[in-house]
């Protein structure tokens, strides 16, 4: 068999497609996988890491403002999209496919459309509960659109509509906390994890400078923070706060993340976006956390995502408009001063955890292929 997967741009359009694609080698051994992404997407790297071969074409959104220089963007991107159809059905029928599974982002656009006019059967996955505007155009050329959650079938209301939950990782659904914790090197003192996205959120990094320089000057806790890909100023900074990260054996500060499930294993506290992907990863773990909802995304869907585990008493929030470093540091000296606490948020993350998602996404891509 031979799968076509179609996702970037994010780490949570990419860890899906990874989740897939890990689950159905470990039930189909002798299947051939191909990924399609972005030229200059971060796929690139995490797909390669993943051991999976893969294509690239040229690909990039519109702009929604109406300046002159909007105008000319958008004229480039109309001209990229028609090449990156092209260049994606040169792939495709190079590879010749059994099926091709898309998880939103830019990219998957014209490998899905290119795709579907070639006759192969696709899927689609959504991860938030208000989708993305590809899946969105997406929806009529495909067998079947698998959503996370119930709250987004009414925008596919007009197809066929599946809920499989998020895909999370099988290194996640297994990961240990002891032995990751011996692998990271780390002791008995409590660990913090903390990020902002893969490309790093700068009101996130800077309330967490405060809180990394105040880790390295009394040694409470033990930090594994990512700042991004765009936070590379983060470091610099904490070492203007008094703390020389390089100097602190407690301090682990690094770009990105590229072991998320050895180190979300080893916290007791996660400091973090509300991405749809992330908080999957963190229920299956039922691991506390402080989430902190990007408010730079449509319908505000981050919100609503953070909202429903706060509401399940799994999680606390903070929204950036009152994000401090002291506001953050006192909610998580709170929960982790407390070890009751700490157990009392594993328990209700763990319940609303979906952990079957990537069986129900195989058994939907079995259909389909039974069928066409």
């Amino acid at each position: 068999m031979k799968v076509l997967l179609a996702g970037g741009g994010t780490a949570g359009h990419i860890n899906p497609a990874l989740a897939i694609a890990g689950y159905i080698k470990e039930k189909r051994p002798d299947t051939e996988f191909l990924f399609i992404g972005n030229a200059d997407g971060m796929e690139q790297r995490l797909v390669a890491q993943a051991g999976y071969p893969i294509k690239s074409i040229k690909i990039s959104g519109f702009k929604r403002g109406l300046s002159p220089r909007d105008t000319v963007e958008n004229i480039k991107t109309v001209k990229l999209a028609v090449k990156s159809t092209a260049d994606s059905k040169k792939i495709i029928k190079e590879f010749d496919p059994d099926i091709c599974i898309g998880t939103g982002g830019y990219v998957s656009g014209p490998v899905v459309r290119a795709a579907s006019k070639l006759g192969v059967p696709c899927l689609i996955h959504e991860q938030n509960a208000y989708p993305g505007i590809t899946n969105k155009m997406l929806r009529k050329r495909v067998k079947k659109v698998m959503v996370a959650v119930t709250a987004a079938k009414k925008f596919f209301a007009d197809v066929d509509t599946v809920v499989t939950g998020n895909p999370v990782r099988g290194e996640i659904l297994t990961a240990d906390k002891e032995k990751s914790r011996e692998k990271l090197g780390l002791d008995d003192r409590l660990v913090v994890l903390s990020f902002g996205g893969s490309l790093g959120a700068q009101k996130v990094n800077e309330a967490m400078a405060d809180f990394v320089a105040r880790s390295g000057r009394d040694g409470r806790y033990q930090h594994i923070h990512a700042y991004g890909s765009y936070g590379d100023w983060f470091p610099d900074l904490v070492k203007e706060k008094g703390t020389d990260i390089e100097a602190c054996s407690n301090l682990d500060i690094r770009p990105y993340i590229d072991n998320m499930p050895e180190c979300m294993a080893a916290a007791d506290l996660v400091i973090c976006r509300a991405g749809a992907i992330t908080l999957s990863e963190i229920q299956a773990m039922g691991k506390p956390a402080i989430l902190i909802p990007s408010p730079n995304v449509a319908e505000n869907h981050q919100y609503h995502n953070a909202m429903a585990l706060v509401d399940a008493g799994a999680a606390d929030i903070i929204e950036e408009k009152d994000l401090t470093g002291e506001l953050l540091m006192q909610k998580a000296d709170a929960m982790l001063s407390d070890p009751q606490v700490l157990e009392k948020y594993t328990e209700n993350s763990r319940k609303m955890a979906i952990v079957n998602a990537n069986e129900r996404i195989y058994s939907v891509m079995k259909r389909v292929l039974a069928t066409s």
